[in-house]
């Protein structure tokens, strides 16, 4: 039996130039990205893996800050944040008991505000580097306004298990469903993909350790802008690589097993918004 999965986009993003950016669409367009949010339905209450932007985030944009603003031009709709989408599968903020974050970068984060009461789980040298500004673009990427309520933080190191070749692999202790903390060093400090079993097959949400559909396939590909911004962005390029690799073989030996995702691919989300993995009656 598997968890249920709803797909959201918690923010939508629109930098310059759909051909350099997404691949497709006129030079001069302006691209979309998602920020792709999971909210699963465990036996212990709902789940969420990542929170993309939040309220407070629409209320007081200057604090995203004026850099990543110009960057990513995001929308900004009042209607993304997570807590405002949930009323559409029958549920509340309260219902949502807790929270794994791929990382800390803001555009991850910034919805665990709405969830007070959810403990949110992030890896131990991640929260480290948020909280002490370390690591590359620590002054953009992390916003610690999102987290000045207090919340509940729940962190975890690298554990002993294998998953598909991926070591340091651990359980989320949170619920009894199957809920894997899977290491992908490299983008941040203690980025961590998320996979779940659902139905007869895994999920894997990998966070930022890829950009672009592109770069899971073979031959690998991705427009020259994205891969820029992605390197900028990485604390340990030679990491992030050697994970994108490993995530890339991984869809190639495995695609009738598990099914892969980034955080940011426009096209992935579109793909996977409609397909609301069920238990079986």
């Amino acid at each position: 039996m598997g968890m249920r999965v709803h797909h959201l986009n918690a923010a939508t993003l629109c930098p310059a130039s759909a051909r350099l950016v997404n691949g497709r669409g006129g030079l001069f367009e302006r691209a979309r990205l998602v920020c792709h949010v999971l909210v699963v339905e465990t036996s212990t209450g709902l789940l969420l893996v990542d929170t993309g932007l939040g309220r407070d985030d629409l209320a007081t944009p200057s604090r995203l800050g004026r850099t990543w603003l110009r960057q990513v031009s995001p929308r900004l709709d009042q209607a993304e944040p997570v807590v405002a989408q949930l009323a559409r599968i029958g549920a509340t903020a309260n219902d949502v008991r807790a929270i794994v974050l791929t990382h800390l970068d803001l555009d991850h984060a910034g919805g665990i505000a709405d969830f007070p009461r959810a403990t949110i789980h992030v890896h131990t040298r991640e929260l480290e580097a948020a909280s002490q500004g370390l690591g590359t673009r620590s002054n953009v990427r992390y916003v610690h306004d999102q987290w000045r309520h207090g919340p509940i933080w729940s962190t975890f190191e690298d554990g002993n298990d294998r998953w598909f070749g991926f070591e340091g692999v651990r359980t989320l202790g949170e619920t009894k469903d199957e809920v894997l903390l899977v290491p992908l060093r490299g983008h941040s400090t203690g980025h961590t993909g998320v996979a779940l079993r659902s139905c007869d097959r895994w999920l894997l949400h990998a966070g930022d350790g890829y950009f672009f559909h592109g770069q899971v396939e073979t031959p690998p590909h991705a427009p020259r802008i994205l891969r820029a911004f992605q390197r900028r962005s990485d604390v340990d390029t030679a990491a992030r690589a050697a994970n994108q690799e490993r995530l890339r073989a991984l869809v190639e030996s495995h695609e009738d097993e598990v099914t892969l995702f980034c955080a940011h691919d426009a096209l992935e989300f579109d793909r996977l918004r409609g397909d609301l993995q069920t238990q079986p009656e």
